[in-house]
């Protein structure tokens, strides 16, 4: 789906109900808004990730008929490339009132787990909790790795816009690499799921606003902060963070306890 970045997003769009900044490595334009505010991009979002998810064939994970008329998103991004084509996306729940509006507990009922996950949520609750769902990168798409890595930081940012301390996601096995390098951190001890189906074995993050930079990258540190400058929001202190949570293996075990 190809869109009119100039006509849709006009450049004093700023508190009009889009952000947008601009990632240099994959090389595209991000836009933030909300699903009733700028109904173009959000039908972009919608169609890419049906696309990308009926591909291996589990797009019922995306509960499309559910989530379609925006009403349980509270934000979402999309990435749009030089020739003005939707190219990757993901959207955001919350912040939750209760651990029970977590997507993640339906993934998790019947496993083991589900009660240790919903305890850790609960936790949190205090200080913020949003949970990033539906995230794609078209296949086709230039520069695809630094996509991803570029929607991964998105649930950073998009927590810090809706006023919580923690993004949440659940995400396939083969893919936390990726996101631990932009400061995610696994759930300890939730055991993974096959979830969408058999295929896949899926496990619990954790992206903390204020302590992310202790895991991070050095890279995906400077990319975060860039971008959340664009984004108009103020930088975390890192010598708070560094003295808080160190940087060893334990340090990182009790984050995502």
């Amino acid at each position: 789906m190809a869109v009119e970045v100039i006509a849709v997003v006009p450049q004093d769009s700023l508190g009009r109900g889009v952000l947008r900044y601009y990632d240099r490595q994959s090389e595209c334009a991000f836009f933030v808004s909300q699903p009733d505010v700028r109904p173009v991009l959000w039908n972009g979002y919608l169609d890419g990730a049906l696309e990308v998810y009926r591909r291996f064939g589990v797009e019922h994970a995306l509960e499309i008929d559910a989530v379609a008329d925006g009403r349980s998103t509270s934000l979402f991004f999309v990435a749009v490339d030089s020739a003005g084509e939707v190219v990757a996306g993901v959207r955001l729940q919350g912040p939750y009132a209760d651990a029970g509006q977590a997507h993640a507990l339906v993934e998790w009922r019947g496993h083991a787990g589900e009660d240790d996950l919903r305890t850790m949520i609960a936790d949190r609750m205090s200080e913020g909790v949003v949970e990033a769902k539906g995230a794609w990168v078209a296949r086709d798409a230039a520069h695809r790795s630094e996509l991803s890595a570029a929607i991964s930081r998105t649930v950073l940012h998009g927590a810090r816009l809706l006023g919580a301390r923690y993004g949440f996601a659940t995400v396939a096995s083969f893919t936390v690499a990726r996101h631990r390098a932009c400061g995610a951190v696994p759930a300890e001890r939730i055991s993974a799921v096959p979830y969408p189906d058999e295929r896949y074995q899926t496990v619990p993050l954790w992206w903390d606003t204020r302590t992310y930079q202790a895991f991070a990258q050095e890279s995906q540190r400077s990319l975060t902060e860039l971008e959340q400058d664009a984004l108009g929001l103020l930088a975390a202190c890192p010598t708070e963070v560094w003295r808080e949570v160190g940087r060893g293996s334990e340090a990182r075990h009790r984050h995502g306890r």
